[in-house]
Order: C-alpha cells, then structure tokens, then sequence
C-alpha cells in the first residue's frame, strides 16, 4: 500500500503558482524592456512586444520604455503582495511532511532550497522597491498611487545593480528546484510533485 502523500493547502498551492508565473514573466519583460531606447517617440498606441500586434490605446502619448518600466513595476508590487501572502499561509498552516521514503540528505537539500528561494524573492522584490523608491517617478501600482520617488541616481544605481544580480541568482535558484522536482518525478520515481498540485 503506498504512502498517502501529504499536500500543501490550496491556498499555498495556488499562491506558489501564480508567483511562479508573475516571476517568469517579469524576468523575461525585463530582459525585453532593458534594450528599449530612452529616446523612442510616444505614441497611443503600443506595438505589444514589437510583433506588430497594436492592442493598446491610451488617453496620452507614452514611450514603450515607460509602458513597459510602468507594467513590470506593477506586476513586481503584485508579487511583493501575494508573496506576504504566501509567507503568512505557510507560517498559519506549516509546511506538509516529506514521505518518509526520502532520504535525509534529499530534505535537508529542499529545505535550503526552499530558504534560498525565499531569500532571493526577498532580495530581489526589496531591490526593486528601493530602485524605484530612489528613481524620480515612484511606483503606480496600475494606476493607482503607492508612493513617490526621491530621485537619487547615485544610491539607485546600487539598488539597481543589485535588482539586476538577485534577478539572474533567482532564476539559478528555480533552475535548481525545477532540476530537483523533474528528478524526483522521472529519476527517483516518487509522488513528491504531487504536494504541489491541486490534484
């Protein structure tokens, strides 16, 4: 009879997902976003991703640089929000036991995984919050007002090189989780994967 594999809640499941996702996609926009030129012409239509597919409309003319700066500190606040969320769904309902086939060394690795995943969310979400802190234009979470910027280029550029360090360290830290789940599924043969989904 097989071990009854113990799950993560739905919440915890859903919130590792969508923040997953969010962080993917806000990699890649700043890869994008980072070779756009500061001196483009404004426009009220946006060329999305430069495919020729003019799918937005806006009030007034804006650059594609602001746009898209504008899009990924938005979607970056977002993941500050659901990651305090994350972090206060694991802290109320804690974390599901390993199986108890696992080998010591294999949960003592996905636990310092997952601290460094942690960790590295943080470093990176704080970095992006001071650079745009320190940058002139604040953050507008879709519009919506959080705060103001102080424009201070010199300690921004710290704040962004260190956006830009934690970032690429992130994704080393994903490559290694996703390496140790398909390991887990296709080397290791077991049900561990399953904590992780709403199935």
């Amino acid at each position: 009879m097989s071990e009854a594999i113990q799950k993560y809640s739905k919440p915890a499941i859903l919130l590792h997902w969508l923040i997953a996702l969010l962080i993917f996609a806000l990699f890649a926009l700043g890869l994008f976003m980072g070779d756009l030129p500061k001196d483009a012409p404004k426009s009220t239509t946006l060329d999305l991703f430069n495919l020729g597919i003019h799918t937005m409309q806006f009030n007034e003319a804006i650059s594609p640089r602001t746009f898209y700066f504008n899009l990924h500190k938005s979607l970056g606040f977002t993941v500050v929000i659901l990651l305090v969320l994350r972090i206060v769904v694991r802290l109320k309902n804690g974390v599901p036991a390993f199986p108890s086939n696992m080998t010591v060394r294999d949960i003592k690795m996905a636990e310092h995984t997952h601290k460094l995943l942690y960790a590295l969310m943080l470093g990176v979400l704080v970095a992006g919050l001071g650079n745009t802190y320190l940058s002139k234009y604040g953050l507008n979470w879709f519009g919506v007002h959080v705060f103001s910027g102080v424009d201070n280029p010199d300690m921004r550029h710290l704040f962004v090189e260190a956006h830009e360090f934690l970032a690429w360290a992130l994704m080393a830290g994903v490559a290694l989780h996703i390496a140790a789940a398909l390991k887990h599924k296709f080397v290791d043969k077991d049900q561990i994967m399953q904590r992780m989904t709403f199935r």
